[in-house]
C-alpha cells in the first residue's frame, strides 16, 4: 500500500484538530525529542554536544551523509512553503495550513543546524541549489492551485517520511550507548512523524484532486529522490 493510501486510512481515522490535540497530549505528558535543542538550560548536556567517535568509517560516512540530506531537506522544505505561502497566504483556508506546517520546518531546519554543527558534518555544497529549487516548486504548484500545492506537499512528504524510516534502520548500528545516539534517533523519528502528518493533512485537502494528480506526483517525488542522492554526495 503507498503512503498516500495509508495517509488517507489514517486520516479517515484521526482528523487535523483531533490529531492537533493528541500531539498536544503527548507532549504534555513528555516533551518532543527536539525540545533538547530549543532548551538553553540544556545547552551544555552531552546529548547535544558530542558525536560518537569509536565507529568504522563506514558507518560514520553513513551518519553524516543522512545528517547532510537531512539539513538540506528540512531547508528545500522551508522555501517549498515559503513559496507556497507567498502565493497562497492570504487565502483563508489554505494559508494557515501553510503557515502551520512551515512553522514546523522552521523548528526541524533550526534543530538540524544544531544537528550538522554538533556531530561535524559538512553541509551540502547544493544549499543554494536546495534554497531556488524549493522555492520554485512551491511557488510554481502554487500557481497551479490549492489543490496542486498540496500534491507537491503529498508528494514530497511521501519521499521525506520514507527517507527516515530508511534512517532509522540504518542508523541502528551506532553505538546505543553513546548519548547522543538514541537523542537523535528520537528527533528523526519526530521529524518523520511531523511529515507524515503534512502529507495527511495534503490528502485531506484535496492533493488528489489535482490536475494531473499522478503526473505530478511522479514528477514531485522523483525529484525529490534524486536530490537526496546528490546530496549525500555532494
Amino acid at each position: 500500500m503507498s503512503a498516500a493510501m495509508l495517509a488517507t486510512a489514517r486520516s479517515a481515522v484521526l482528523r487535523p484538530a483531533s490529531r492537533s490535540a493528541a500531539r498536544t497530549l503527548a507532549t504534555a505528558a513528555q516533551p518532543l525529542a527536539s525540545s533538547i535543542y530549543l532548551d538553553p538550560t540544556r545547552s551544555q548536556d552531552p546529548s547535544v554536544t558530542t558525536t560518537p567517535q569509536d565507529v568504522s568509517p563506514e558507518l560514520r560516512h553513513e551518519l553524516e551523509s543522512a545528517l547532510r540530506v537531512d539539513q538540506a531537506g528540512e531547508l528545500a522544505a522551508n522555501w517549498i512553503y515559503k513559496g507556497q505561502h507567498d502565493v497562497l497566504g492570504r487565502d483563508p483556508a489554505t494559508g494557515p495550513l501553510i503557515q502551520e506546517m512551515w512553522e514546523q520546518e522552521k523548528k526541524h531546519l533550526t534543530v538540524m543546524n544544531k544537528l550538522q554543527l554538533q556531530h561535524h558534518v559538512r553541509p551540502t555544497l547544493l544549499w543554494e541549489l536546495a534554497r531556488i529549487g524549493g522555492y520554485g516548486l512551491g511557488a510554481v504548484t502554487a500557481l497551479m492551485g490549492k489543490e496542486a500545492a498540496m500534491a507537491c506537499t503529498e508528494a514530497v512528504e511521501t519521499v521525506i517520511g520514507e527517507h527516515y524510516d530508511d534512517q532509522l534502520k540504518a542508523l541502528e548500528q551506532l553505538p546505543q550507548d553513546h548519548p547522543s545516539v538514541p537523542l537523535l534517533r528520537d528527533v528523526i523519528r519526530e521529524f518523520r512523524d511531523d511529515e507524515v502528518e503534512h502529507l495527511d493533512i495534503a490528502v485531506e485537502h484535496d492533493s488528489q484532486k489535482a490536475p494531473a494528480h499522478a503526473l505530478l506526483s511522479t514528477i514531485v517525488g522523483t525529484g525529490c529522490k534524486v536530490a537526496i542522492e546528490l546530496c549525500k554526495r555532494f
